[in-house]
């Protein structure tokens, strides 16, 4: 079976998670600073906060943000389940923005459309969650400019797109938004086996952030209600989580990210090579912005003829092509269905899920593997 994704793990990357079993931290050593420390540089941003998953970072951020029972969260339909999830883990309410036809991101009209509308019934959100779907970045700065007319803050989900760029600077700088959510999960563009990381220039969200993410507890004196009662003393501060990052995936995330450049140049070639191969077929290849450097986690096709999407998808598993959906529309899953006095009804996502396949894309594929998927893909048009 071709997968649709996997990890890339190096001689060093083991070598280096050896070296922090060998040594006396496990958990929380120097190698989680460290790892935060090089997101920070490498995205040029101020503030790294590394966490357990980027689900637990996107509820943090919530939090950080202040996000409550009775606040709306907006995300796109097309994403995982967490993007949306986040809100609701702090008592919120979620509604969806449609998406682009072409990039398959929140579509900025569609933003603008739908919050001139809540504006007139008092129902704005509080925070827009856009979805840098397969790697590819938003148009943050129209969500952005929107952001300042509507009062909204902005999180960031790129857990595709670490290593992609916007406006030719690095995803993750945060100058459209106020946090930046990225993945390490094993498929993603680097690994730390589980795991994720929040990125931000303002300090107060990185400190909330910071606190929450490890039971809100505080060693910091200034930070204290007393003085403390001796060298051991701590105190929480606020209700938090165990949502750590541990020394072990830290060390495994510093020495992946040293190869992300590495990574990223791969995916692109494989992108530009299915570009080629794909021509001629009835799909459509994916679109990218002018604007944008994608990380290409993904490589998403359409069928021009959504009748043969199930029977492609099919024949393409059965024949050890690893294909893939990203994703289901989130608000057609029964807990959203059940829970939901909404109405939803996004033609364009809809339109998406009729006909969108993830292809397998990861750094380490060879041209022979390509060629399969494509012969494969040509065989299960015709057939």
């Amino acid at each position: 079976m071709i997968p649709y994704g996997k990890q890339d793990i190096s001689k060093q990357d083991i070598d280096e998670v050896v070296e922090v079993l060998k040594s006396d931290f496990l958990t929380q050593g120097p190698q989680v600073k460290k790892f935060e420390s090089a997101i920070s540089d490498y995205c040029n941003v101020k503030y790294a906060i590394a966490v357990n998953s980027a689900t637990s970072a996107l509820h943090l951020a919530c939090l950080a943000l202040d996000l409550k029972k009775g606040d709306w969260l907006w995300t796109s339909p097309i994403t995982f389940v967490a993007s949306a999830n986040c809100a609701l883990y702090c008592g919120a309410k979620v509604d969806f923005v449609d998406i682009d036809p072409a990039t398959y991101n929140m579509c900025p009209s569609a933003l603008e459309k739908k919050l001139k509308e809540a504006k007139k019934i008092s129902k704005l959100p509080k925070i827009v969650v856009p979805v840098h779907l397969g790697g590819q970045s938003c148009d943050m700065k129209a969500i952005h400019a929107l952001s300042k007319e509507y009062g909204f803050k902005i999180i960031e989900d790129a857990s595709h797109a670490i290593g992609g760029k916007y406006n030719d600077e690095l995803i993750g700088n945060c100058a459209f938004s106020d946090v930046t959510i990225f993945s390490f999960h094993p498929v993603k563009i680097i690994t730390t086996g589980e795991g994720g990381v929040a990125v931000t220039n303002n300090s107060l969200i990185a400190d909330k952030i910071s606190l929450l993410s490890s039971h809100g507890i505080t060693r910091d004196v200034s930070k204290m209600t007393h003085e403390p009662h001796g060298d051991w003393y701590y105190q929480q501060i606020d209700l938090g989580f165990n949502y750590r990052m541990t020394d072990i995936q830290a060390a495994l995330g510093s020495s992946q990210l040293k190869r992300i450049d590495n990574f990223i140049s791969a995916r692109h070639n494989l992108a530009k090579r299915y570009n080629s191969l794909l021509a001629n077929l009835q799909i459509y290849t994916p679109f990218q912005h002018e604007d944008s450097y994608s990380a290409f986690h993904l490589y998403i096709i359409k069928l021009k003829d959504s009748k043969k999407h199930k029977h492609v998808f099919h024949y393409l598993r059965k024949n050890n092509i690893g294909v893939n959906l990203h994703y289901i529309p989130v608000y057609t899953q029964p807990y959203f269905i059940k829970d939901s006095t909404i109405s939803y009804h996004f033609p364009n996502a809809e339109e998406y899920y009729s006909t969108a396949i993830s292809l397998p894309m990861y750094p380490t594929m060879t041209e022979i593997e390509q060629d399969s998927v494509v012969l494969r893909l040509e065989n299960a048009l015709k057939s």
